[in-house]
């Protein structure tokens, strides 16, 4: 419960780098999740250095691309904000980990139901995979956090990536240069029904 109750979502880092014995010892964490059927299909690719600049140097031609595709949809610019944001934030963070489901395709392919339903149940697993990488980083004084935004370049990433699989996100890493105060979370009345 230690590292459930102090883990933050940071996005603020300090430079200083992180060894990769840290980063394998997360990765490893994640490893162990359970996964549906035992499919396990997870897998991390670790970015540093310039290659982590190169891939948000295509992340951000992608940011820039969907914004014009997208720019008329209500609250749309909201949403680009957001995501440009997200990108200062990795480009800060020493190391990021794209994070791919390696039976999943592109999400703008069409699937039949049996298709889907295992993109769903491997989408949990990566999510359980996921977060027990937070929760050890946390045990080991690392930052972290959990990246979404990555849809919105998912072309771009995945090509540079050189990639078939499905890009589900991404995790920043590093020393924290922030302590966060807990996000406000819902009672246990409001998110449990017992029947």
């Amino acid at each position: 419960m230690d590292s459930i109750n102090k883990r933050r979502s940071i996005r603020k880092y300090k430079p200083q780098p992180v060894d990769k014995k840290i980063i394998n010892e997360i990765i490893s964490a994640g490893l162990l999740a359970p996964s549906a059927k035992n499919r396990q299909p997870w897998k991390f690719i670790v970015y540093t250095d310039r290659h982590k600049d190169e891939l948000l140097a295509e992340m951000e031609k992608g940011l820039i691309k969907t914004k014009e595709k997208l720019s008329g949809l209500p609250d749309s610019e909201n949403m680009f904000s957001d995501a440009f944001n997200t990108l200062r934030i990795m480009r800060e963070a020493p190391v990021i980990i794209m994070v791919l489901n390696t039976n999943g395709g592109s999400p703008f392919a069409p699937a039949d139901t049996f298709s889907r339903i295992t993109e769903i149940c491997d989408s949990l697993s990566i999510g359980a995979a996921v977060e027990n990488m937070l929760l050890k980083a946390t045990e080991l004084g690392i930052g972290t956090l959990w990246i979404a935004n990555t849809s919105y370049a998912y072309n771009e990433l995945v090509n540079y990536i050189g990639t078939t699989a499905q890009l589900t996100g991404a995790v920043a890493l590093g020393y924290a240069d922030e302590a966060p105060n807990p996000r406000p979370r819902k009672s246990i009345d409001d998110a449990v029904e017992y029947r």
